[in-house]
């Protein structure tokens, strides 16, 4: 029995020391839990301003030393607007790090305001801070010290364009430049240089300019024998070969001698027998002291030299007369190579042109994409709406808050008379693109009933007929639930495509539209968007606007 009795004792000691065990652990995880969970705070130094007046809102994070905070960015705070986002201040200490951001908020209208919940996102994980109260007051103006003054007249203002004008000054100025080059190089007449004056002369009267060169030259006087010859006879060669059509440049001696004895012979070349004999002496001359290294008296090379001019002259003379119809062949030719070489120029230039054009827009594409290049270049409406300068503002009651591209503009709604039975009101806000298919819509409306509850199929299905009233065919829709980014107001979204008119055809083109819903206890609100399938820019528009939304879910807040 005593045995008995250990035992149960024994077994009763090691269930306690397990249990304590367990509960040690679990209150372990839970304190390393507890510790590693990071605590947010956030607070307003003041919960009363005036108009203008900023209020600083701090938030406070306490994480662990390994953590990625990220802080709210932008006009995360509306109905208040953000003035100023102070730098983070950091605090470290042992595994843990305190991370500070203050942020100064104004409002210019009177009332009572709620600052939005702040969602803080740690590691990836969304946390979200309590929302603020804060009344703003009017001030108090002293009429009697301070005169009061009529409301000044509205100013139009002209709007800033949107137009790519850094885009489209670069690429004209480098085109320009390019035309620049085109003309100074290729297409303006530049003034001759000596030597080219001297090669539009006729043969004659440039053998003679080319041999008084020869004479002034120093190559007799610095024993250069060979050049001089060398000069002598290319001079004379290039005369005969031009002024009397026959090869001379290529000949030898004895053929170019025997090719001007046999135009002497048929009559062709009015030479006597002397000037040719001449001319051959000179030439064997030269080859002697090309070919031999023989070096002539000074008083021989200034006679052959002469010998030359005199044989050019007698050549000249010797030349019978060109008849007209020669002259005007030659005229004739002459202006045919004036045209090709003008029309080669333009060619070239033209060439230049269009080949730094397209290196210009392969540059653009390369950097920007095809595309916007040519919606620049060509103008897109939508593309021109995105660019402009956005419009926020409030619509209808209950309030819609939504920034959009242009401002909505308030219709007339006429309600049948078996809607007023159930709408008490219903005011609606569109801008439609008088070019595309975009178009946005903004309704608000509150039932007589004020505990009726909104019904967003119903609300769906009456959009849907519209549509298709007006038009679209084959809609598709999707639901899906939706969230405001900035107060996560719940609504729903329902969306799809079909084909649908445009504005300025009866044409069905591919559309997509998307329904936002949002309602509450006597009231209901809609944001409809109509846009081309395949319009990127719309898309954008869309996406931007669905961001902007901010409802109020209390008609009574």
């Amino acid at each position: 029995m005593t045995i008995i009795k250990d035992q149960i004792k024994n077994n009763s000691n090691t269930l306690l020391k397990t249990m304590c065990a367990l509960v040690c652990l679990f209150l372990g995880s839970f304190i390393s839990y507890s510790q590693n969970k990071p605590k947010i705070t956030a607070d307003i130094d003041t919960t009363a301003i005036r108009i203008g007046e900023q209020i600083k809102y701090t938030i406070l994070v306490d994480a662990d030393s390994t953590a990625q905070v990220i802080f709210p960015e932008d006009q995360t705070f509306s109905p208040l607007e953000m003035v100023e986002a102070l730098e983070i201040d950091t605090t470290k200490y042992k595994d843990r790090i305190t991370l500070q951001r203050a942020y100064a908020l104004t409002q210019f209208d009177s009332g009572a305001y709620t600052i939005p919940r702040q969602r803080i996102d740690v590691n990836g994980q969304a946390f979200f801070t309590d929302s603020l109260r804060v009344n703003v007051g009017t001030v108090k103006v002293d009429t009697f010290a301070q005169k009061m003054y009529d409301i000044k007249p509205l100013i139009e203002v002209q709007k800033p364009s949107t137009f790519p004008w850094l885009l489209v000054s670069i690429i004209v100025v480098s085109l320009l430049l390019v035309v620049f080059l085109i003309y100074w190089f290729i297409l303006r007449k530049k003034p001759l240089t000596e030597q080219e004056k001297i090669a539009l002369l006729p043969p004659y009267d440039r053998a003679l300019i080319e041999l008084k060169k020869l004479e002034n030259s120093k190559y007799i006087i610095q024993d250069e024998y060979k050049e001089y010859y060398s000069e002598l006879t290319t001079i004379v060669r290039s005369y005969l070969e031009e002024d009397v059509k026959i090869s001379a440049l290529e000949s030898t001696t004895d053929q170019l001698i025997s090719k001007l004895e046999m135009l002497k012979d048929a009559g062709q070349l009015k030479l006597d027998n002397d000037t040719i004999s001449q001319f051959k002496r000179v030439l064997q001359t030269a080859d002697l002291v090309k070919f031999a290294k023989k070096k002539p008296e000074t008083s021989i090379a200034e006679q052959d030299r002469m010998a030359i001019a005199q044989i050019v002259e007698k050549t000249h003379e010797a030349l019978p007369e060109p008849t007209e119809e020669e002259l005007l062949k030659n005229e004739e030719y002459l202006e045919e190579q004036a045209r090709k070489k003008e029309k080669k120029k333009w060619i070239i230039a033209i060439a230049t042109f269009v080949g730094a054009l397209l290196i210009a827009t392969g540059v653009l594409v390369k950097i920007y994409g095809f595309k916007t290049v040519k919606d620049t270049a060509l103008g897109h409406p939508v593309k021109e709406l995105l660019e402009s300068d956005w419009v926020q503002s409030s619509y209808g009651y209950p309030p819609i808050h939504i920034e959009t591209p242009k401002v909505l503009v308030r219709q007339t709604v006429d309600l049948p008379e078996e809607a007023k039975a159930v709408i008490k009101e219903l005011q609606l806000f569109t801008y439609n693109s008088n070019n595309t298919l975009f178009a946005v819509s903004v309704s608000s409306s509150t039932f007589a009933n004020p505990e009726t509850d909104p019904d967003f199929n119903q609300v769906a299905e009456q959009v849907l007929q519209k549509l298709e009233a007006s038009g679209a065919k084959n809609i598709t829709t999707k639901q899906e639930e939706f969230t405001t980014f900035i107060s996560e107001s719940k609504g729903l979204k329902i969306y799809g495509s079909g084909k649908f008119k445009t504005p300025k055809s009866d044409e069905l083109v591919n559309g997509e539209y998307a329904l936002i819903c949002f309602g509450g206890k006597g009231f209901q609100q809609q944001i409809l968007i109509t846009y081309l399938a395949d319009d990127i820019y719309a898309k954008e528009i869309a996406e931007r606007i669905f961001n902007s939304i901010e409802v109020k879910e209390d008609k009574t807040e």
